[in-house]
């Protein structure tokens, strides 16, 4: 249900594009993304490889429900030997990036080897390319997102890319997506990084087709009707996001605070999702200008954001005025609490210089 039966392989060194079929035995055995691209994992990468050096893999994987109507399924992932702890890492994503994936007919993607200069890589359809990638380096993944749809002449290419944290191979940097969405957990930037890789554009035509199309609606329609009657997938996440729990957390004593020396911060409210709701009193207007859903998402926790054109942060710099992704509890806990910074303002600007 839900595969489309393909994997894409990239020898970055060779520059050598092949198609193989999805081990089906597997795809039954360790169901779901991360089960199905770790078991390549470990059948295909040395456990004491240079997470960093070219014999790594990282892959990118859908699920047999990405990109179907089951109310969660813009999700995909990265699985590689991740740097930060040299053991398997997995970092999950949404946004559209992973559905468009499977709509250009792949299950996953597969990185080996290391390319010889930085490249970009385009998959439309069955047509794969890789392309000198000169021009994007150094470049936040706001410019390379800009930038590849413009090269492309497609506003409607998603675009997974790492950012300069990814280029220099920071043991913790991520891969964002769609603009707005990253798998940011273990590092997996880094190694994408490492092999020469800024971005990975994505186009795709086709659907996915699964066996029983009537059940799977029926299925997916009651599964919709559970979350919308749930107080948190309902009520709390689509009008708060994630950062719902700011508050809830900081009052049960568990915030991670000034480098998780204490467990409450004096400062959670002004950086707490009804914090980002308040109009300022600077201009009238609010942090937060709407949730966003991924695909297919009926809880649409995202966050878009516009920062107060007059705070110092951007003042005098209309390139950051624009609407963007808005503050979700871990990021706000990582750089505010655990930092010591309460100003809200400030923490969205974070999340664009990326």
């Amino acid at each position: 249900m839900g595969w489309t039966g393909k994997i894409l392989r990239i020898d970055l060194t060779k520059r050598k594009v092949t198609s193989e079929p999805l081990n089906k035995d597997w795809a039954q055995k360790y169901i779901g993304q991360r089960g199905l691209a770790s078991k390549y994992l470990v059948e295909e990468v040395d456990p004491k490889c240079d997470p960093l050096g070219p014999d790594n893999k990282i892959i990118f994987a859908t699920g047999p429900l990405t990109g179907t109507s089951a109310s969660t399924g813009g999700r995909y992932s990265v699985i590689t030997k991740g740097a930060l702890t040299n053991a398997i890492a997995c970092s999950n994503s949404g946004g559209y990036w992973g559905p468009e994936l499977k709509f250009a007919g792949w299950d996953m993607v597969i990185l080996e080897g290391q390319a010889s200069s930085p490249v970009y890589i385009t998959i439309f359809d069955d047509k794969v390319e890789l392309h000198d990638a000169g021009e994007l380096w150094g470049k936040s993944v706001w410019h390379a997102d800009e930038w590849l749809k413009t090269r492309h002449q497609d506003p409607m290419l998603h675009v997974a890319a790492i950012g300069i944290a990814g280029e220099k191979q920071v043991l913790y940097a991520g891969i964002v997506n769609d603009l707005h969405r990253a798998a940011g957990r273990s590092g997996v930037g880094a190694v994408l990084g490492s092999k020469n890789v800024k971005a990975i554009a994505v186009r795709g035509t086709g659907g996915v087709k699964v066996r029983d199309g009537k059940t799977f609606l029926k299925a997916t329609n009651d599964a919709k009707k559970v979350l919308q009657q749930n107080a948190v997938t309902g009520q709390g996440l689509p009008t708060y996001g994630t950062q719902v729990l700011m508050n809830v957390i900081n009052e049960a004593g568990a915030m991670p605070t000034r480098n998780s020396r204490d467990v409450q911060f004096e400062g959670a409210h002004d950086i707490s999702a009804e914090a980002m709701a308040t109009p300022r009193k600077s201009d009238g207007k609010a942090n937060l200008v709407t949730n966003q859903a991924c695909f297919g998402c009926t809880i649409a926790c995202g966050r878009i954001s516009k920062i107060d054109e007059n705070h110092f942060t951007v003042k005098n710099k209309p390139e950051y005025w624009h609407a963007s992704g808005g503050l979700e509890y871990e990021a706000a806990w990582a750089l505010g609490s655990n930092t010591g910074v309460k100003d809200l303002e400030a923490l969205t600007l974070s999340l664009i210089h990326i």
